[in-house]
Parts: structure tokens; sequence; C-alpha cells
């Protein structure tokens, strides 16, 4: 079957902007640079966090780099400096030791074998700089667990079972790659409680990310049925109260220093 690929919808992704901004924010205060002179957001999507990075280092030529031009849509009219690349393409081109930060929030748990690919990324850090990321660490939650239990149905399952899904490691598989890399590591993990409004919050929460390639994939006549189905068994799983839901959310960040 051909390979599906999905778009990014920078309106949906950003209705829970506060809640998915505030590992970023926890993540870069860690960042111990003073005056970088460049600074790289790898997968920066819409660009609002991305615009916090050259607030903070005003001086520094802060590029974000993302393979959705849809997002990059959004980030350029914040005035910013974008390009438009896939992350392992960025990489082979980018200079060794050309960059003071690199940062990347919630993107490369896209990225299959992105363990691998962090020696790479670690080339590129600067004498002195940081290479700070995190990544989701909840694939096995109730929220991803019941996508697949529907998705596996014999009506769906021949549409998705190519379709990307996202993946992460545990903060010690992080830290011992670039450990052996040569930088100095910290690698953590925090579940964060978001409380969502809406009987259907965690379904609109992931119909943002890890649900787009399922939407891309399946036929409009099978998508509704299964997103109802969906929908029924995460009411179920993340029951409202008061109107308003629980949703804990696991985390791993890493910051590195060359």
């Amino acid at each position: 079957m051909e390979r599906i690929v999905s778009t990014w919808d920078p309106d949906r992704y950003l209705t829970y902007a506060d809640e998915r901004g505030r590992p970023f924010l926890d993540l870069v205060a860690r960042i111990g640079a003073t005056s970088p002179t460049s600074v790289v957001d790898l997968g920066c999507g819409p660009g609002n966090m991305t615009r916090l990075l050259a607030e903070r280092w005003p001086e520094a030529t802060v590029t974000g780099v993302d393979s959705s031009a849809e997002m990059l849509a959004k980030a350029g009219a914040l005035g910013l400096e974008t390009r438009l690349a896939d992350v392992r393409d960025w990489v082979e081109s980018a200079p060794a030791g050309g960059v003071d930060v690199l940062v990347s929030n919630a993107m490369l748990q896209w990225v299959p074998g992105h363990l691998d690919l962090l020696p790479r990324l670690a080339e590129v850090v600067a004498p002195g700089g940081w290479l700070a990321f995190q990544v989701p660490g909840n694939f096995g939650e109730l929220s991803h667990t019941l996508r697949e239990e529907v998705g596996a149905e014999p009506a769906y399952a021949p549409y998705l079972a190519d379709v990307d899904r996202p993946a992460s490691h545990d903060p010690a598989d992080y830290w011992r790659v670039l450990d052996d890399a040569g930088l100095e590591v910290d690698a953590w993990e925090t579940t964060y409680l978001h409380v969502l409004r809406g009987e259907d919050a965690v379904f609109d929460w992931i119909s943002g990310t890890s649900l787009r390639p399922f939407r891309a994939a399946l036929p409009g006549e099978l998508w509704t049925p299964y997103a109802e189905e969906l929908k029924a068994r995460l009411r179920v799983a993340y029951p409202a109260t008061s109107g308003r839901v629980l949703l804990p959310f696991r985390r791993i960040f890493v910051i590195a220093r060359r």
C-alpha cells in the first residue's frame, strides 16, 4: 500500500498551546548559554516557542527548522528565520560544531531510529554549546493504546498498518548515547497533569498530533466511525468531572553540553 503522508494543522496544534508549551519552557530554563551566536530549533512548528528563544537571546541568529510548510508559514508570519527540511537532511548538511544552542521540542519521537541520530546531532553542537530536547514518554498510556486497539479492528487495520507512529526511549537510553558521544548529560522525566475541558478533550488533544497519520490514512467513510468509537472509549478512560478531564502526560528531557 502506498505510504500516506499526513500534514500538520497549526491551528489545531495550537488549541492546547499552553499545555504543549510548558515542557518547552521547563527544558529551555535548564540551558545555561549566556551569549550564543547561533540557535536552531529543530521541529519549530508554528514558531510560538521559537520566538521565545529569539527573545531570550536577541543577539543570536535564531533559525526554526521544520518539515511542514504549513507550520513554517505560521512561524514566518512571526518574523522568524525558517528553513524547510527534514531533520535527517538538515543534520547532514549542517557544519560540524556550528551551532551554539540546538533545541528540539517534541519532534524526535517522529523520527524512526532517532537514537542513532543523536551522535550526529551532537557533532553539530559547538564546543561549549548545548543540545536540549524533550519527547513524549506516554506511549503506553490509554490515549495511545486505545487509538491502536480501535485501529486494529478488521475494517481499519489494512489502512493503518504502515502509518507513522511516534516512539521514544527512557532517559537512561539518551544519557548513555550522548555520554558516549562525549557530552556532559543531564536527563530526567516529568509527568504533567493537564486539566482539559470538554468530554472529548483527549480526542481533541491527540487529533493535533499522534492521530494525524490515522486521519490521513483512513477513507472518509471509515474515519467517522473510527473517530466515534475512539471518542467513546476515551470518554470511559478519561471521564469528565464538571466538564474537566485529567490527562497525565509523561515527558522525557535531555540537556547535554559539549
